[in-house]
């Protein structure tokens, strides 16, 4: 099997002039950022796409990795990111609650993007109104504005047609021009890879019309290279440390611990987390992977929601794999979706590389493991996986990683 990683990338800014040499298309909030004297505040409005959902692992979206980008392109800048993303929402419920959600936050700056839901039932003239409507109450109040356009989708998505999706980007290209607001066209950013490598699309997304946080970073460093004419990149942002917060939570208090996980881990853990606390009792739910393909593991996953966790260990066996890239991509996704909450995480999830299971993975397997490290990167989760020329027994392996996340209480 055939696939083209992409090698992380530290931070690099590009652009022919510096920051203060060239005109931002939002002045204003470029001035305060690059003066660092008075806090700095960015509403990023939009529908699920925006919020903080399972697609990015529930605990960050665009709105934050925009705030690291442009935190390392203005060092000493100030800023409030405010997420004002609900998932469903359209351009009219956003008209509806855009004097609390927005106005009153008194922001700086505003970057809306809406229209994924739009698409299944709003008209696109009313669609275009509701973006002025939006843009004229922004400005009204002293703000600046950019306009986004939706991230392009998996084709076989019903109620989103391919072809009204994209006049749906080009009525937000529309509004743009005729308003005079800056525009950041991630719908064509989106596209540009598709065409240029599908694989590294594929894993920009979550699902079918959700990205993930591969692809919340692309978002982010499109919008700061908007507000800031420069690049800068976001592929080094990891998981937020501890990765386990409700776990070791209850680690310390002692607590019992609602354990789902796929084996051999549903036996290493409970050994795990009694070593790390004696006193917390492990319940365990076995997730049935024996002999099993990732298809076939992927149904059973989907009611794990409703079995409401305190930590989720997806570990998928090396055999389970298909040999096809975009199944093993999508499959996968799955699998980790549904074992997250569906908002913000009511629980941990930690996912486990093959390698780990088996040590010395053979040229078949290595290639599979590194997209699965790319799509638990777009989870914005935890995962374990074997260091080069570690030969340590699996469970070795996860005492440790459990041991470097959880201080016991003093």
């Amino acid at each position: 099997m055939k696939t083209k990683l992409t090698a992380l990338v530290l931070i690099t800014i590009t652009g022919p002039m510096a920051a203060a040499e060239q005109q931002s298309p939002v002045p204003k909030t470029a001035d305060l950022l690059n003066a660092g004297k008075e806090t700095v505040r960015i509403v990023c409005f939009g529908d699920s796409i925006t919020g903080a959902y399972y697609h990015t692992g529930g605990n960050r979206a665009w709105c934050d990795m925009l705030g690291i980008a442009l935190q390392r392109i203005y060092p000493n800048a100030k800023l409030q990111m405010i997420n004002a993303g609900i998932s469903g929402h359209t351009t009219v419920n956003a008209l509806a609650r855009i004097q609390k959600d927005v106005l009153d936050k008194k922001p700086h700056l505003v970057v809306i993007m809406f229209g994924m839901n739009d698409v299944t039932r709003v008209k696109r003239g009313d669609y275009a109104e509701n973006l002025k409507n939006i843009v004229t109450q922004c400005q009204r109040v002293g703000a600046e504005v950019i306009l986004c356009t939706p991230n392009s989708i998996y084709p076989e998505d019903g109620n989103r047609p391919v072809d009204r999706l994209a006049a749906f980007a080009e009525t937000v290209r529309d509004v743009a021009k005729e308003m005079k607001v800056p525009l950041c066209d991630c719908y064509a950013s989106y596209e540009a890879v598709r065409a240029k490598d599908p694989t590294e699309w594929k894993l920009l997304m979550s699902e079918t019309i959700h990205p993930n946080m591969n692809g919340h970073k692309l978002f982010a460093e499109d919008i700061a290279q908007v507000i800031s004419g420069k690049r800068v990149s976001l592929a080094d942002v990891r998981a937020v440390e501890p990765c386990i917060p409700h776990t070791a939570a209850l680690l310390a208090g002692g607590k019992p611990i609602k354990l789902i996980a796929m084996p051999p881990y549903d036996q290493i853990l409970p050994r795990v987390l009694a070593k790390l606390n004696p006193k917390s009792k492990v319940t365990v739910v076995s997730c049935p992977v024996a002999g099993k393909s990732l298809a076939e593991i992927e149904p059973w996953s989907k009611g794990i929601r409703d079995q409401k966790p305190d930590l989720v260990i997806v570990a998928v066996p090396p055999d389970a794999l298909p040999d096809d890239v975009e199944k093993l991509i999508r499959s996968y996704s799955w699998v980790l979706n549904w074992s997250l909450s569906f908002g913000k995480p009511e629980w941990d999830c930690v996912a486990v590389l093959p390698s780990v299971t088996r040590s010395g993975l053979g040229p078949k397997h290595q290639p599979q493991e590194n997209l699965m490290r790319r799509v638990i990167f777009g989870q914005d989760i935890g995962f374990i996986e074997r260091t080069l020329g570690n030969d340590s027994p699996a469970e070795d392996i996860v005492l440790r990683w459990f041991k470097a996340r959880y201080q016991p209480p003093k």
